[in-house]
């Protein structure tokens, strides 16, 4: 009978380590959403500053996880050297943060800058590239929409997508698909992919 009992208390603790593990695995070490009527968005528009493409961004662990935001820049399909801009923050004197995170363009007579932003820190402008001629598409596309999306340690993430075109049209992708994204850079002129990747702090 103690040899039955023994046995059934070391299975219920494997068992309640098993689902603790489980539990821990599927917890989102942050979380990302549209926010297209933000103040942010407003501002620019009532200003006539240019466009801001704005999340809201919340990290549950911000004292233990290190945020790399940056903007790949591919003209006629080739990955331009550095990236437009790029931010790396973390170990925060807060356990949890959240905020406006995003990317926006300034328009400044013919020079277009691109900046990037996240809570309690930002880049300066760098310029973007643009196509000198008539009959231009351009447009901004999300990659994802206004629920909370999860983002998990260690996974690089697209945030969404600034193009332009000199076709008749500019069409939509899935830019949850990898080949779907391939194929956009290979079609249009100019694309700017706003990319997202958390890591674990170095303690």
């Amino acid at each position: 009978m103690k040899k039955f009992f023994f046995i059934f208390s070391i299975l219920s603790i494997l068992s309640l380590i098993f689902i603790s593990g489980c539990t821990n695995s599927k917890e989102s070490i942050a979380t990302i959403s549209t926010n297209s009527d933000s103040e942010y968005t407003k501002t620019f528009k009532k200003l006539n500053l240019g466009e801001v493409y704005d999340f809201k961004f919340e990290l549950p662990n911000a004292d233990k996880t290190w945020v790399n935001v940056w903007i790949e820049s591919y003209k006629d399909g080739k990955q331009e050297p550095q990236p437009i801009g790029e931010l790396s923050y973390g170990k925060s004197p807060n356990k949890v943060e959240e905020g406006n995170l995003g990317f926006g363009i300034l328009n400044i007579d013919d020079t277009r800058l691109g900046f990037l932003y996240a809570p309690n820190v930002a880049v300066s402008p760098q310029k973007i590239d643009k196509i000198h001629s008539d009959g231009v598409y351009s447009g901004w596309d999300y990659a994802i929409g206004e629920d909370k999306f999860e983002l998990k340690l260690g996974h690089t993430y697209v945030l969404g997508a600034y193009r332009e075109s000199t076709g008749n049209s500019i069409r939509t992708y899935d830019l949850q698909d990898e080949n779907e994204v391939k194929k956009m850079i290979s079609d249009d002129r100019i694309v700017c992919l706003l990319k997202i990747k958390l890591e674990e702090s170095n303690q």
